[in-house]
Protein backbone atom coordinates (compact mmCIF):
# COMPACT_ATOMS: atom_id res chain seq x y z
CA UNK A 1 0.00 0.00 0.00
CA UNK A 2 1.14 3.46 -0.68
CA UNK A 3 -0.40 6.80 0.32
CA UNK A 4 -1.82 8.28 -2.79
CA UNK A 5 -1.61 11.87 -3.72
CA UNK A 6 -5.66 11.87 -2.86
CA UNK A 7 -4.51 10.58 0.52
CA UNK A 8 -2.18 13.18 0.98
CA UNK A 9 -4.37 15.72 0.14
CA UNK A 10 -7.11 14.39 2.28
CA UNK A 11 -4.43 14.46 5.24
CA UNK A 12 -3.46 17.77 4.58
CA UNK A 13 -6.90 19.37 4.05
CA UNK A 14 -8.18 18.18 7.35
CA UNK A 15 -5.08 18.58 9.52
CA UNK A 16 -5.47 22.22 8.40
CA UNK A 17 -9.41 22.15 9.19
CA UNK A 18 -7.97 20.67 12.72
CA UNK A 19 -5.71 23.59 13.04
CA UNK A 20 -8.16 25.95 12.87
CA UNK A 21 -10.78 24.27 14.96
CA UNK A 22 -8.22 24.40 17.61
CA UNK A 23 -7.02 28.13 16.67
CA UNK A 24 -3.64 27.21 15.94
CA UNK A 25 -0.98 29.27 14.64
CA UNK A 26 -0.79 28.84 11.22
CA UNK A 27 0.68 25.58 9.90
CA UNK A 28 2.85 24.01 7.15
CA UNK A 29 1.75 20.11 6.71
CA UNK A 30 4.25 17.60 4.47
CA UNK A 31 3.36 14.22 3.61
CA UNK A 32 6.05 11.56 2.19
CA UNK A 33 6.28 7.96 1.22
CA UNK A 34 7.91 5.53 2.29
CA UNK A 35 11.18 6.51 0.66
CA UNK A 36 10.91 9.85 2.24
CA UNK A 37 9.80 11.35 -1.11
CA UNK A 38 7.14 14.47 -0.86
CA UNK A 39 3.84 13.63 -1.89
CA UNK A 40 2.37 16.72 -1.22
CA UNK A 41 2.56 19.90 0.86
CA UNK A 42 1.17 23.10 1.84
CA UNK A 43 2.01 26.10 3.71
CA UNK A 44 -0.81 28.44 5.30
CA UNK A 45 -0.96 32.05 5.03
CA UNK A 46 0.66 33.34 7.34
CA UNK A 47 3.58 30.69 7.90
CA UNK A 48 6.73 31.48 7.87
CA UNK A 49 8.12 30.39 4.68
CA UNK A 50 11.13 28.81 6.57
CA UNK A 51 8.50 25.65 7.53
CA UNK A 52 8.91 23.70 4.57
CA UNK A 53 12.41 22.79 5.84
CA UNK A 54 10.93 22.07 9.41
CA UNK A 55 7.83 19.92 8.52
CA UNK A 56 9.87 17.76 5.98
CA UNK A 57 12.95 17.09 9.22
CA UNK A 58 10.05 16.05 11.40
CA UNK A 59 8.40 13.79 8.44
CA UNK A 60 12.07 12.43 7.22
CA UNK A 61 13.51 11.39 10.15
CA UNK A 62 10.36 9.25 10.70
CA UNK A 63 9.65 7.71 8.17
CA UNK A 64 13.98 6.89 8.16
CA UNK A 65 14.20 5.81 11.13
CA UNK A 66 10.66 4.14 11.44
CA UNK A 67 10.23 5.88 14.73
CA UNK A 68 7.64 8.64 15.11
CA UNK A 69 9.17 11.95 16.38
CA UNK A 70 8.16 11.44 20.03
CA UNK A 71 10.15 8.40 20.61
CA UNK A 72 13.13 10.52 18.46
CA UNK A 73 12.52 13.44 20.91
CA UNK A 74 12.87 10.48 24.20
CA UNK A 75 16.15 9.23 21.76
CA UNK A 76 17.87 12.61 21.65
CA UNK A 77 17.29 13.17 25.21
CA UNK A 78 18.67 9.64 26.32
CA UNK A 79 21.32 9.54 23.75
CA UNK A 80 21.81 13.05 22.08
CA UNK A 81 24.94 11.31 20.29
CA UNK A 82 23.01 9.11 18.54
CA UNK A 83 20.62 11.38 17.05
CA UNK A 84 23.86 14.01 16.30
CA UNK A 85 24.86 10.81 14.48
CA UNK A 86 21.69 9.94 12.24
CA UNK A 87 21.69 13.51 11.61
CA UNK A 88 25.25 13.54 10.13
CA UNK A 89 24.28 10.61 8.38
CA UNK A 90 20.94 12.09 7.15
CA UNK A 91 22.48 15.14 6.02
CA UNK A 92 21.22 17.60 9.06
CA UNK A 93 17.64 16.34 7.71
CA UNK A 94 16.32 15.38 10.76
CA UNK A 95 14.18 17.11 13.57
CA UNK A 96 13.88 14.58 16.09
CA UNK A 97 10.35 15.94 18.16
CA UNK A 98 6.36 15.56 18.11
CA UNK A 99 4.89 16.46 15.08
CA UNK A 100 6.49 13.65 12.77
CA UNK A 101 3.71 11.36 12.67
CA UNK A 102 4.55 7.94 11.32
CA UNK A 103 2.29 6.77 8.72
CA UNK A 104 1.33 3.10 8.86
CA UNK A 105 -1.11 0.72 6.88
CA UNK A 106 -3.06 -1.26 8.55
CA UNK A 107 -0.82 -4.58 8.72
CA UNK A 108 1.28 -1.99 10.39
CA UNK A 109 4.27 -1.19 7.53
CA UNK A 110 4.85 2.03 7.44
CA UNK A 111 4.01 3.77 4.38
CA UNK A 112 5.30 7.28 4.71
CA UNK A 113 4.88 9.92 7.22
CA UNK A 114 3.72 13.37 8.21
CA UNK A 115 5.10 16.58 9.14
CA UNK A 116 3.41 19.28 10.76
CA UNK A 117 4.77 22.38 11.98
CA UNK A 118 3.85 26.10 13.09
CA UNK A 119 2.26 25.90 16.62
CA UNK A 120 3.51 23.55 19.73
CA UNK A 121 5.14 20.27 18.85
CA UNK A 122 2.50 18.70 20.40
CA UNK A 123 -0.57 20.31 18.78
CA UNK A 124 1.01 19.80 15.31
CA UNK A 125 0.83 16.06 16.11
CA UNK A 126 -2.28 15.73 16.55
CA UNK A 127 -3.33 17.81 13.72
CA UNK A 128 -1.19 15.74 11.87
CA UNK A 129 -2.70 13.04 13.55
CA UNK A 130 -6.43 14.22 13.08
CA UNK A 131 -5.36 14.46 9.22
CA UNK A 132 -3.82 10.90 8.52
CA UNK A 133 -6.72 9.26 10.61
CA UNK A 134 -9.35 11.45 8.69
CA UNK A 135 -7.79 9.43 5.33
CA UNK A 136 -8.41 5.95 6.71
CA UNK A 137 -4.50 5.22 7.64
CA UNK A 138 -3.15 5.10 10.84
CA UNK A 139 -0.99 7.18 12.58
CA UNK A 140 1.98 7.01 15.23
CA UNK A 141 2.80 10.20 16.71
Amino acid sequence: MVISLRKARTIIRKALEKGREMELKPLSIVVLDAGGHVIAFEREDGAAPGRFAIAHGKAYGSVMLGMAGTAQMQRAEGQAYFMAAVNGVYGGQVVPVPGGVLVRDCKGAVIGAVGVTGDTSDNDAQAALVGIECAGLVGEI
